[in-house]
């Protein structure tokens, strides 16, 4: 079915209403805003480097979202099963498109407000020294489309499993998949036993070679596709699970 937009907006209000009217984004925001600046400062030792940038933050940040990404898209087709209302939801007069892409601007929302919360961070550096705010930005773009691939592809192993823990544990084993891909230490294992292509994909396929051009503060064609790719296929393929459900396939 086309999208709604008039469904698309309810649904979507129906979202962030259950986000913002119990703990849960709340509890989010508050895991995020101790974890980011924690990973800066502690792990990335933002004080030793004497430069006034953002590059700690943005450093560790796939490895952050890959945990926190997970544990915001396990709700969004799992909890709708455990509770017994996807069968209400998917009756209601709004394409499952609709939905499925509702859920994950609702989503998407949080992370961004989540992303927020460390901008006071930004102004600090900017008080301390003179960084590059155009690379900084392009670096918080980067985060946001991070953010949104393994949410996407969080939703899409929610709408497969049958309970939120589940749907965790996978999300963060496909993240972490699509995170070491493309690492040394996976490529250089496989280069002796698997087709050169396959070494080749697997680091094409990786998040880090992407993202780190952002980090870098350019904005690469071939990397906004990867990333928008990932989006797509993650929303696709929840919407088509649940769309199973309305088709009685579950």
């Amino acid at each position: 079915m086309m999208l709604s937009p008039a469904g698309f907006l309810a649904i979507y209000r129906r979202e962030m209403r259950a986000w913002f009217t119990t703990p849960l984004a709340y509890v989010f925001l508050a895991a995020f805003a101790f974890a980011a600046p924690a990973f800066a400062f502690n792990v990335g030792r933002f004080f030793d480097t004497n430069r006034a940038d953002l590059a700690p933050l943005f450093a560790y940040m796939p490895w952050l979202l890959m945990i926190l990404m997970p544990a915001l898209a396990m709700r969004a087709w799992a909890e709708e099963r455990d509770r017994g209302t996807l069968e209400i939801l998917l009756s209601l007069p709004v394409s499952v498109s609709s939905i499925a892409l509702a859920k994950f601007a609702a989503a998407w929302t949080v992370a961004l407000a989540a992303l927020l919360a460390t901008i006071p961070m930004w102004v600090a550096v900017n008080y301390l020294g003179s960084p590059d705010n155009l690379a900084v930005a392009i670096s918080y773009l980067g985060v946001f489309l991070l953010a949104g691939s393994y949410l996407a592809i969080g939703q899409a192993l929610s709408a497969a499993s049958g309970s939120q823990v589940t749907a965790f544990v996978l999300s963060v084993l496909a993240s972490l998949f699509l995170t070491m891909a493309g690492l040394p230490l996976v490529t250089d294992s496989l280069s002796g036993t698997a087709p050169a292509f396959v070494v080749e994909a697997l680091a094409y396929s990786s998040v880090l070679e992407r993202f780190a051009a952002f980090e870098r503060g350019v904005v690469g064609l071939g990397d906004l596709v990867y990333f928008l790719s990932l989006m797509v296929f993650g929303v696709t393929a929840g919407g088509l699970q649940a769309g199973a459900s309305r088709e009685g396939g579950r």
